[in-house]
């Protein structure tokens, strides 16, 4: 079966809204430094930044998939990118910690979530023979954005104020953001392409039969463990007298991994199966966390963020196949926002939980081993979804 053309220019589109949006998200590691010390704040409380942010577009990613179904994803994506561009701008005016969690957290949170879900669910109708390929590449745009916006910023940090940059940052997203949404939108009615969708379940369907809660269930758990990182990483690192650009570098690196995963792992799962290949990338992810553990070196943190970022960019590029796989085209954007709500928690909780714990006790060792248990459970969940695999709505 053959897509047509512009499946793969939606594709591209998908890609750069993805990069745009979690480099803005990821470049966190890149303020925390100047956060703290203009605010005189410790790390649980920087952490609220990113942990709101994320509770953000993960919790209001479903409702922003159900514009998309109505609506369409160029309306929807291009009103998030204006958001972040307003929400980073307010963020450099900013004359303490609260305004930025407003205007970081809620206000750019809310922008990324009217952008992700309806890029990446945009992908999945256009395709059939090649899903897990194209998942893999536009979802790699995540990856690409981690690896490039954070290590800019910390570039553009070392000559100037933190809030000259965000402004830069703030018109780049905006300008940047809209080209690249005018490019997304649905496929033509019979399509889909020409390649026999069927037109699945609505979201109240999906919602009512067991494949959709192990799926939310395994997202749940693993959440934790996917986002710690991105916020404390890059501090861990400095702890052990790494200087500020290798720090935020550790982020960069993440990215690097995450586009091998989601390159890889995509295509991959093509052949063996999608589900199959989430669990093994579910046991990896918390695997990676023993060498976190047993890594006092910069090299060691380097290993440590090619391994993980590996395992986390193949989970993000299996979900949407697998939504796709399980409950069909008719409400992907819904249900695939639905199950993202699931990580919201995850975020929120996760980094400003290990930033008390490590207030607490000058350890991230606490948090490493409860992130290696978390991927052990969502591992387990994640096996009970084999039973549907081969058998969709």
């Amino acid at each position: 079966m053959t897509e047509p053309r512009y499946a793969w220019v939606i594709v591209g589109a998908a890609f750069f809204s993805l990069a745009i949006i979690f480099g803005v998200s990821y470049s966190f590691a890149a303020f925390f430094e100047s956060f703290a010390a203009e605010f005189a704040a410790e790390r649980a409380d920087i952490s609220w930044i990113f942990g709101i942010c994320g509770l953000t577009y993960f919790v209001l990613g479903a409702a922003a998939g159900v514009l998309t179904d109505r609506f369409g994803p160029r309306i929807v994506c291009g009103s998030g990118m204006v958001l972040i561009a307003a929400g980073l701008w307010w963020t450099s005016l900013a004359k303490a910690l609260p305004t930025i969690y407003l205007s970081y957290g809620l206000m750019v949170g809310l922008g990324i979530a009217l952008v992700y879900t309806p890029a990446i669910s945009s992908v999945q109708p256009w395709f059939s023979a090649r899903r897990g390929l194209a998942a893999g590449i536009a979802s790699s745009g995540v990856g690409a954005g981690t690896l490039v916006v954070p290590m800019l910023i910390a570039a553009l940090l070392a000559d100037q104020p933190w809030r000259y940059t965000m402004r830069e940052l703030a018109v780049g997203v905006l300008f940047a953001g809209l080209f690249t949404t005018f490019w997304l939108k649905r496929p033509p009615p019979l399509a889909q392409s020409g390649n026999q969708i069927r037109p699945g379940l609505s979201l109240r369907e999906a919602l009512t039969g067991k494949p959709f809660w192990w799926l939310y269930l395994g997202t749940v758990l693993a959440a934790p463990t996917m986002f710690i990182p991105f916020s404390h990483l890059s501090p861990a690192a400095r702890d052990l007298g790494i200087d500020q650009a290798q720090s935020v570098g550790l982020v960069g690196i993440i990215g690097i991994g995450s586009l091998i995963g989601r390159f890889g792992v995509g295509s991959l799962a093509d052949r063996i199966g999608r589900i199959p290949a989430l669990c093994w990338m579910q046991l990896s992810m918390g695997c990676a966390f023993v060498t976190w553990a047993l890594g006092a070196s910069y090299l060691g943190l380097v290993f440590f963020a090619l391994w993980f970022g590996l395992s986390y960019g193949g989970i993000v590029a299996l979900l949407p196949a697998i939504c796709m796989d399980l409950f069909g085209a008719r409400s992907i954007s819904g249900i695939l926002g639905t199950l993202y709500s699931g990580a919201a928690l995850g975020n929120l909780l996760g980094p400003v939980l290990a930033g008390a714990v490590f207030d607490r006790t000058q350890s991230y060792q606490p948090v490493i081993w409860s992130c290696l248990g978390l991927s052990a459970v969502a591992t387990l969940t994640s096996l009970r979804l084999r039973r549907f695999d081969g058998n969709p709505y």
